[in-house]
């Protein structure tokens, strides 16, 4: 219960605080207090006070860093931004630099999470051979999948699959990772399943919308991802990762070979009120 630190000496009893963090923390005699120990350590409280006279142990204030004046993109600007994201499988070969890989990733964890759970956590691959060997692997698994009753069979795009596996057979080429240089890997602990993957959905949405500005473009690797979450040992043992976390997404990330000039439609809007 001690979490909370008010200064009392610039604390106005304003209420703002209380306000947007109502069940956690009341308005006490003497200011805001904690009334019942639900906090997910969101940072709200102390964000949200104009006087900075609230802190938190686990979210100091000294950490925090002031907004200002937070410019806003107008509307028009902002729906043009996030049409134009595209999934990206032509790339140049230009290796990423681990530094703008971070910068990505720093962004992406700011993601919204069930109840401030977080627990993301990635494994980047850029070494060309490990991710060669990565895609031969899931060839492998989908090949097997595919001759049997499973739900890969048995996907709407089974047909795409089939394709895919026939042409990496015969040419060779990557059809799985797209010969992106770069592959981020998100992991969870087992014991945060399912939030961790939804989590992952989070944060990699974050990602692919901030990876254009700093000139970078992105895809889910989504085959590969259903090859890991199989359990397929080959490419577990390929990873070897700690034991209690399990795979919950995977990002390839690159230079776009290619700029596309024109922003596509997308089925109707569904909407119904009640």
């Amino acid at each position: 219960m001690n979490y909370i630190k008010v200064n009392h000496e610039k604390c106005t009893q304003c209420g703002l605080c209380v306000n947007v963090c109502r069940g956690v923390l009341g308005m006490g005699i003497n200011g805001p207090e904690v009334v019942k120990e639900l906090c997910i350590n969101c940072g709200h409280c102390v964000a949200v006070c104009p006087k900075e006279a609230l802190d938190h142990v686990n979210i100091p204030l000294i950490n925090q860093i002031p907004l200002g004046e937070m410019p806003v993109l107008d509307a028009d600007t902002a729906a043009r931004f996030i049409r134009s994201r595209r999934s990206i499988r032509s790339y140049k070969e230009t290796p990423v630099p681990r530094e703008e890989i971070v910068k990505l990733l720093d962004i992406a964890r700011f993601a919204p999470t069930a109840c401030n759970s977080q627990g993301v956590v990635y494994h980047v691959i850029d070494k060309p051979d490990t991710l060669r060997s990565i895609t031969a692997a899931t060839i492998d698994w989908a090949e097997g999948e595919m001759k049997k009753s499973s739900p890969l069979s048995n996907s709407p795009w089974a047909h795409n699959t089939a394709a895919q596996i026939e042409n990496y057979r015969q040419t060779g080429k990557d059809v799985v990772l797209r010969d992106a240089p770069c592959v981020v890997i998100a992991m969870a602990d087992k014991s945060l399943m399912p939030l961790g993957r939804d989590n992952t959905h989070f944060s990699f949405s974050y990602a692919q919308i901030y990876a254009p500005a700093i000139g970078l473009a992105t895809c889910w690797g989504g085959l590969f991802e259903y090859c890991a979450t199989a359990g397929y040992q080959p490419i577990l043992r390929l990873l070897n990762l700690p034991e209690n976390v399990t795979i919950t997404g995977a990002l390839m990330v690159g230079y776009p070979q290619y700029q596309y000039k024109r922003l596509v439609d997308r089925d109707p809007l569904k909407v119904t009120w009640q």
